[in-house]
């Protein structure tokens, strides 16, 4: 496990710190409609079109849950409305934490300033934050920054922002696609993968695995090791 202790400790929001239930939401939407193998095609389809969605230049992030939808429906032979994705848009500054991070965040707060790098927007991100249980000292969405990650603009405009260089800080994601192959091609070295079984191990990446957001104050070095039964 790390021990460096960063100046700051930057996170993935969505997913990461917030139970961001895209698969939930379709299910609401279609779960009547479609069979449980038909479900899980969609849901999956779902989520590779939003990550294909923020490869090219920046949109509002709705946009990006539209055509996913609408790019999945196609897919799958669904009829898509537009007042589908809006109702799946419309629960996105609902959801709250994974119930392990408002007392794992308040642990380091304490001691070290937290910031988020998220795939949002400005009018969207703070019903989120808010939720959380924590404070931070700076919230960056992709609108902020012009491009979603995984590109490299965002980390960049980041570490521009808070004035230190990617030796500085620990930077924490449940996704290796969205966040850590990013950050380990720019060079930062301390990266703690949050493992919410969204996507499996990739050890090349070189970080400290946890379970939840309660173990990452010993992941940088703020209170002891918790040692295996």
């Amino acid at each position: 496990m790390a021990t460096f202790r960063p100046k700051y400790i930057t996170f993935d929001c969505y997913g990461t710190l917030t139970n961001f239930d895209m698969a939930g939401a379709a299910r609401r939407v279609y779960g009547s409609e479609l069979s449980a193998t038909a479900m899980a095609k969609l849901i999956k389809d779902f989520s590779a079109y939003r990550l294909d969605e923020v490869l090219g230049a920046w949109k509002p992030y709705f946009e990006v849950v539209h055509n996913a939808l609408e790019r999945s429906c196609k897919r799958n032979g669904i009829v898509f409305r537009p007042e589908h994705a809006q109702r799946i848009n419309d629960e996105i500054h609902t959801w709250g934490p994974h119930p392990d991070v408002p007392a794992g965040l308040a642990k380091v707060a304490r001691e070290i300033p937290l910031v988020i790098l998220s795939n949002s927007m400005k009018n969207l991100i703070m019903s989120n934050v808010e939720k959380l249980g924590a404070p931070f000292h700076m919230v960056i969405t992709a609108e902020e920054t012009g491009a979603y990650k995984p590109h490299m603009k965002g980390f960049e405009y980041m570490l521009d922002k808070l004035g230190c260089g990617p030796e500085d800080i620990t930077h924490v994601s449940s996704s290796f696609r969205y966040d850590l192959m990013t950050a380990y091609d720019l060079g930062i070295k301390s990266k703690v993968w949050v493992n919410r079984g969204h996507e499996p191990a990739n050890p090349f990446y070189e970080y400290t695995e946890v379970a939840g957001i309660d173990g990452l104050a010993a992941a940088v070095g703020l209170e002891p090791l918790r040692k295996s039964a």
